[in-house]
């Protein structure tokens, strides 16, 4: 019987190939996949145990709750919106959120601090600078161009805006010896 399964800790591609390869080998049917969602194809009862083995020893749970399920959305459309550069948000990030999940954004701000306890805006912040240093630790971009990559109004706002996440200026970051990136599904 097909059903839905909502992931927690998906984050990116490499986690949909470790969740495809897992599936196979324990022979469970995988209908469809993509961040935080899988459709399979199983006897619930008999592999449902294995499933949620393979998603514990990978790092992954499953979201039972409506509340996790919404926050797990809103993080996937955020960390989606940020795979794709430059940003292009077409207005406010509270109307693309309520489009995209086709919920009231209130509701959705609302459960999002509650769960995580951290708003939505922080979190952005918090994942664009992980994209900042992600960007840094190419040679490909200056700062300035950067601060475009990402939208930011200049390359002083991107500035303020990191040193008050990371306690260290752009420069401090880009000459260290250890650059440090938290990985996306540890943001909070």
């Amino acid at each position: 019987m097909a059903k839905d399964y909502y992931i927690k800790n998906m984050v990116c591609d490499r986690c949909i190939k470790v969740l495809k390869d897992e599936l196979f080998k324990a022979n469970i049917s995988l209908l469809d996949i993509e961040l935080g969602r899988l459709r399979l194809d199983m006897n619930e009862k008999e592999q449902l145990s294995i499933l949620t083995e393979i998603l514990k020893r990978n790092g992954f749970a499953l979201i039972a709750s409506t509340e996790d399920k919404l926050t797990e959305q809103v993080k996937i459309e955020l960390i989606k919106l940020l795979n794709v550069m430059p940003l292009e948000i077409d207005g406010k990030l509270s109307d693309f959120l309520a489009d995209k999940l086709q919920k009231d954004y209130s509701k959705i701000s609302k459960v999002f601090s509650i769960t995580e306890g951290i708003t939505i805006e922080k979190y952005f912040i918090k994942l664009k600078i992980e994209k900042v240093k992600e960007l840094i630790q190419t040679p490909d971009y200056n700062f300035t161009e950067i601060s475009q990559l990402l939208d930011y109004s200049n390359v002083n706002h991107l500035s303020k805006q990191f040193k008050s996440e990371t306690g260290m200026s752009l420069s401090d970051y880009r000459d260290g010896q250890k650059n440090f990136r938290n990985p996306l599904d540890k943001i909070v």
